[in-house]
């Protein structure tokens, strides 16, 4: 099939053959038809399948070819749980409405909202938003949401893991009852179809891949090793490896910053990224990442959550992740649009809790390689990670205010919020 068969526009083609492309993703064969024919969609699609094409592509088109209002009011509105997925997207659009008359910008927290704002005002039609910043705004008075035809959920999963649930019905209750609704997500959880049945009508369900599986070009390994020698180990692997582009991704914050301090000192070239580390130094170490000057990318999952880097060779997880989809997401980087990758676990023993949650997601008995030297005690204590580093308290759990008890409330009752300036909470993570 090729992407002159789904019908798209000529300068949509044009767009997409100047990128390079020939043969849509499955994901883009199954999700675009159905929205160009106005339909609800909830689409399954892990990272790297092309998903993000998957709903721009007929985004584009509809809003091409409909009436173009002078003011050019918001008609298609895409929210994300992170602002450097929300960048991403942007980006994808620009280049694929290259030959259109389309405008699109987008909004996050973390950064001066006035050059947004100036934005908003000089007219867009499609507009990608973290919740949290969207509400700022709107709360404000500075944005519109009244002519919004068309609402995309992306990460779906991640947004209600980070708490946006509230937020999410906030926004839907201000916008026209009568939109098409997009919803996609790596994961189906109870929850996610939860939230599905209160927004999306009728949907047609697409499948890129089965539900929580990994990528067949990845391949995956575990590496036993006690804990106090994981920095050791993964020094060892990146310097005889001649490795020159890594994604590490560590459970805390503070293990990132360590982490990243230790290979520095090894002579590795690396950097953080997570939510203590402002806009700009997320920009200037991704931008490092991709341009070679930076060989390691230390990342806490939130952080990483977007990240489009082509053809990534390698992922390593430095310590394996108490949610077990998370592992799905990590490993998710690499090997992406037909490329190999390689995904590697330093697993200790007091992660067996995790790993086995991680085979049984899976589906998959993960291979295991002893490097000399390395292997843990085996009477090492096989005690869980307490619970200090578990699910409540790992880096992508939002903080709370004191006077809101229910901010992962699921219901539909809103209760007042004070609109914070040039500050979104959750989507500077």
């Amino acid at each position: 099939m090729s992407f002159n068969s789904l019908g798209l526009s000529d300068a949509l083609l044009k767009a997409i053959s100047k990128k390079g492309y020939t043969t849509p993703s499955p994901i883009q064969q199954k999700a675009i038809p159905p929205i160009l024919e106005g339909k609800d969609v909830l689409a399954s699609a892990q990272t790297g399948t092309g998903k993000t094409a998957g709903f721009t592509l007929p985004i584009l088109q509809i809003l091409s070819q409909g009436q173009h209002l002078r003011q050019r009011p918001i008609r298609a509105l895409i929210l994300t749980p992170t602002r450097e997925l929300a960048a991403q997207i942007l980006a994808n659009i620009k280049e694929y409405s290259e030959f259109l008359d389309i405008k699109s910008t987008v909004i996050f927290g973390g950064v001066n909202q006035n050059p947004q704002v100036t934005q908003l005002r000089q007219g867009v039609d499609i507009l990608v938003a973290t919740p949290g910043r969207l509400i700022d705004l709107q709360n404000q008075g500075l944005i519109s949401l009244a002519k919004v035809e068309i609402l995309v959920l992306d990460e779906a999963d991640r947004m209600l893991d980070m708490g946006f649930v509230r937020d999410i019905e906030r926004i839907i209750k201000v916008l026209p009852v009568k939109r098409q609704n997009l919803m996609f997500s790596a994961t189906f959880s109870k929850d996610i179809k939860k939230l599905a049945m209160g927004i999306l009508h009728n949907p047609v369900h697409v499948e890129a891949t089965p539900e929580n599986t990994t990528v067949d070009a990845i391949t995956q390994i575990v590496y036993p090793v006690a804990k106090e020698k994981k920095t050791e180990l993964i020094i060892k692997l990146i310097t005889e490896g001649n490795w020159k582009q890594i994604l590490v991704f560590t459970r805390t914050k503070q293990g990132a910053n360590k982490l990243t301090e230790s290979m520095i000192s090894a002579g590795i070239k690396a950097a953080a990224i997570h939510g203590n580390k402002g806009q700009g130094a997320r920009t200037k170490a991704l931008a490092g990442f991709k341009d070679g000057s930076l060989t390691a990318l230390v990342a806490t999952d939130i952080a990483a959550r977007g990240l489009d880097i082509p053809l990534l060779p390698h992922v390593v997880n430095f310590e394996l992740p108490n949610i077990p989809e998370d592992y799905v997401h990590r490993i998710g980087r690499t090997g992406r649009a037909g490329a190999n990758g390689e995904a590697i676990s330093l697993f200790s023993p007091d992660e067996t809790v995790f790993l086995r949650d991680i085979e049984k997601l899976v589906g998959l008995k993960l291979p295991v390689q002893n490097i000399k030297g390395f292997e843990p005690d085996p009477n090492a204590s096989k005690e869980p990670i307490k619970q200090g580093q578990g699910r409540q308290q790992r880096d992508s759990t939002p903080k709370k205010p004191k006077t809101d008890t229910t901010n992962r409330s699921t219901n539909n009752s809103f209760g007042p919020r004070r609109p914070s300036q040039n500050n979104d909470r959750r989507s500077n993570r």
